[in-house]
């Protein structure tokens, strides 16, 4: 009996297992990268970008990938979380809070991002900077943002828990970076933090970390759990820090309050 054979010549099943390995291939890929296009993908593993488009689609549609409403890159999602340890828990507050972001997009034109606290640094996750006509830094994905010196940071430590915060600090002050020594002096970082946690969000407006922008940001709060922060970012020649708060303190908030997250 001859073996069913597909119309490039091969076997069937010898093409099925083909196309198997360049799915779990493009699983790995997305999983590996924690956030990437479809033609990096394709870069990267050398297949037709045709190819990777329709796996992508099969695994969005099975629940294992899901893509991006902020900039169109693909993540692993919770589903692929019994497929080994390689799945971060960063990446569902990604896919939750990403639709939320691009619809806060609509109103306010400036940047917006989506970070997360790691090993002493917020990393964005998600951003509106691709979309955005007035961003000044568009790879802005994976890139890690200062503790002390971003309003990330500081909205992300004044809205966890104490011991958390304690932790995250001594790990700064054995750090030791020149630039974060004059925000660790006691009386000026419990200063920010008090200001901050009044307020209920943290801003950068003084030249710190970038001399050109300033930013405001809020904690996604639950309990005493922060998943994250978003901030919006400006140039500082283009708008005053009390202008930028009338305008973008509230809808912040609103949008951090209706992440749904839960603890």
């Amino acid at each position: 009996m001859s073996k069913e054979r597909t119309q490039s010549g091969q076997p069937r099943q010898a093409e099925g297992v083909r196309a198997f390995k360049r799915g779990l291939d493009v699983l790995h890929e997305v999983n590996r990268s924690g956030g990437i296009r479809a033609g990096d993908i394709a870069r990267q593993l050398d297949l037709p970008r045709p190819t990777v488009y329709r796996l992508l689609e099969t695994l969005e549609e099975l629940g294992y990938v899901a893509r991006s409403a902020s900039d169109d890159r693909f993540r692993v999602t919770r589903r692929a979380l019994s497929l080994g340890d390689g799945y971060d828990p960063s990446v569902f507050i990604c896919q939750v809070a990403a639709p939320y972001l691009a619809e806060l997009s609509k109103n306010l034109v400036w940047p917006v991002d989506l970070s997360t606290y790691e090993n002493a640094a917020m990393v964005i996750q998600e951003t509106t900077h691709a979309r955005s006509p007035l961003s000044i830094d568009r790879g802005m994905i994976g890139k890690r943002l200062p503790m002390l010196r971003t309003s990330a940071g500081r909205a992300y430590l004044a809205a966890c828990a104490p011991i958390e915060r304690d932790v995250i600090i001594n790990h700064l002050r054995r750090i030791d970076e020149a630039d974060d020594r004059p925000f660790l002096e006691p009386d000026r970082l419990s200063r920010i933090l008090t200001e901050t946690s009044r307020r209920g969000y943290a801003i950068r407006d003084e030249g710190e970390y970038n001399p050109k922008t300033s930013s405001i940001a809020v904690p996604i709060v639950r309990g005493e759990v922060v998943f994250g922060c978003i901030s919006i970012i400006w140039i500082r020649s283009a708008m005053t820090l009390d202008d930028a708060v009338a305008q973008y303190a509230a809808p912040l908030r609103e949008t951090a309050a209706a992440i749904p997250v839960e603890v």
